[in-house]
């Protein structure tokens, strides 16, 4: 079963927040698991699971190009579903349950296509806590949001540098924790981030804490791949968001990724929290 909103928050309780991302699938769905459990291990607060699309417009090439090996090898929803199943359950004395939070990231036609009800339903019986569907418009996610709140699962906002006066109302109704998108455009690795994240994350906080909710995480997500820039966004805000590097050693390094990511989730994390890279 899914432990909802409060996981996510949960997630947030002790320190900075590492949020790694992967696509499901790529390699194949055995070395995901064994990712997101060395992920889980090696400090991640929180994993976010793509379930690819054939048209993911707010990826860049790196995930656009895990998406598409993922679909070639065969992955579908039920799998992603049976998979995440197992990674709660557990799997003999030897291999634990995953007891980290974990949402989905993926499109409204992935939901819509499944059946947004029956979508969810499998959502909470495989133990997901929330979702981030980065084509729906904030204007747009009351198509969404009832049936999520319904099970207690979360919705999860984002706002861009762009969002300005929206930032404000995104806040106030955000759940779980809000995306702040460092940078314009897609997901992929930059050298360099330049948007004035304080700014967005004290204006979103001021918006929610206006309305008695004091306590909304903010955490950073699109092009942060360094330590130094984990530990430069953390300094800022609550949480970091990872997804084109990661999936970069995955693409890299295939079935043997695992204790690789795993290396590279450990420094990131020390690096949020000791501020030393």
């Amino acid at each position: 079963m899914n432990r909802g909103t409060a996981a996510i928050r949960s997630a947030f309780a002790d320190g900075k927040a590492f949020i790694p991302f992967i696509t499901c699938g790529d390699p194949d769905l055995e070395t995901t698991k064994e990712i997101v459990r060395a992920m889980a291990e090696a400090g991640a607060s929180l994993i976010e699971l793509g379930i690819p699309f054939s048209d993911p417009t707010a990826e860049g090439p790196t995930i656009q190009e895990a998406n598409l090996r993922a679909l070639s090898g065969g992955v579908t929803t039920d799998k992603i579903f049976a998979m995440v199943r197992q990674l709660r359950q557990g799997e003999g004395e030897q291999v634990p349950p995953v007891e980290v939070p974990m949402v989905f990231m993926t499109y409204a036609n992935v939901v819509y296509s499944y059946g947004t009800e029956r979508f969810l339903d499998q959502c909470v019986a495989c133990g997901i806590d929330g979702l981030i569907l980065p084509d729906v418009p904030f204007e747009e996610k009351e198509d969404f949001a009832p049936a999520l709140r319904a099970r207690d699962m979360a919705l999860i906002s984002l706002v861009a540098p762009t969002s300005e006066d929206r930032i404000s109302r995104i806040a106030q109704e955000a759940d779980g924790f809000l995306y702040v998108v460092s940078s314009l455009g897609v997901t992929g690795v930059r050298s360099a981030i330049t948007t004035d994240i304080g700014a967005i994350v004290r204006k979103a906080k001021e918006a929610a804490a206006a309305c008695g909710r004091e306590d909304l995480p903010c955490a950073v997500g699109f092009g942060i791949s360094t330590p130094e820039q984990a530990a430069k966004m953390a300094a800022q805000a609550d949480g970091v968001i990872v997804g084109s590097a990661i999936v970069k050693l995955i693409a890299e390094y295939g079935k043997a990724a695992p204790a690789y990511v795993a290396l590279y989730v450990r420094r990131m994390k020390e690096a949020m929290l000791t501020g030393r890279y």
